[in-house]
């Protein structure tokens, strides 16, 4: 296989003729999008399409074939697609994301961040201290670019320490399980001690607060979304 080329299958697959046909009846070539004809409309760009295809199979660790294969297309289907060599039609653009799935509203919406951190040491993630409470952020509020985004915290909580004097609310979810230690979780009228391997789960609008009444640390790891302003 030369360097910078992709390899399209030629045999049993039908080759780029049938994958060409395959991608919908409203294909078009990028030589021949000035001689549009009849049919369902295509995609406004077929290599925009081709790179966000691309970009979104990558983020999944798929290969050609195996999106193909979820699809129930050819995998010179996809291979023509990425490389912006045919523009789809929606309906046939529609049967692709079928196979992840995800809908053509947030294919055309989704946005690809790159190079973001996958794997934090301790020393990257910023150490809040609140309340009695030690916590160390991942996600977020740790730099995250994304708005409403997912944050993850590794907390202890001093013995005695209350998370605030009156309930509170946010907006989101809120989740958690203790490690060690326990810990009063007060949401709405519901009070619970939860011990090691206890959880909790809860739309953060309900007014809530947390507490450490014992004489040990409480040791957690929760996570929250607060939800796009």
């Amino acid at each position: 296989m030369m360097a910078g080329r992709e390899f399209i299958p030629q045999s049993a697959g039908g080759g780029p003729d049938k994958a060409i046909r395959e991608a919908g009846e409203t294909v078009e070539t990028v030589e021949s999008r000035g001689d549009r004809s009849g049919g369902g409309p295509p995609c406004d760009s077929g290599s925009e399409v081709g790179v966000r295809l691309k970009a979104l199979r990558r983020l999944y660790g798929w290969s050609q074939r195996h999106l193909a294969e979820r699809s129930g297309v050819t995998h010179a289907t996809i291979s023509l697609i990425e490389q912006g060599r045919v523009s789809p039609s929606i309906d046939s653009l529609k049967k692709v994301l079928d196979g992840i799935p995800l809908s053509l509203a947030e294919f055309f919406t989704l946005k690809f961040v790159a190079d973001r951190p996958v794997f934090f040491r301790t020393a990257e993630m910023p150490a809040v201290d609140a309340a009695g409470a030690v916590s160390r952020l991942l996600g977020a509020f740790a730099g995250a670019e994304e708005p409403g985004g997912l944050t993850m915290r590794y907390t202890v909580i001093a013995p005695g320490s209350c998370s605030e004097p009156d309930l509170r609310a946010a907006a989101g979810e809120e989740g958690g399980i203790i490690i060690s230690g326990h810990l009063e979780v007060t949401v709405g009228s519901e009070v619970a001690l939860l011990g090691p391997g206890d959880g909790y789960l809860f739309a953060r609008h309900r007014p809530h607060r947390f507490r450490n009444p014992c004489e040990v640390e409480c040791v957690l790891v929760s996570a929250s979304c607060p939800g796009v302003p």
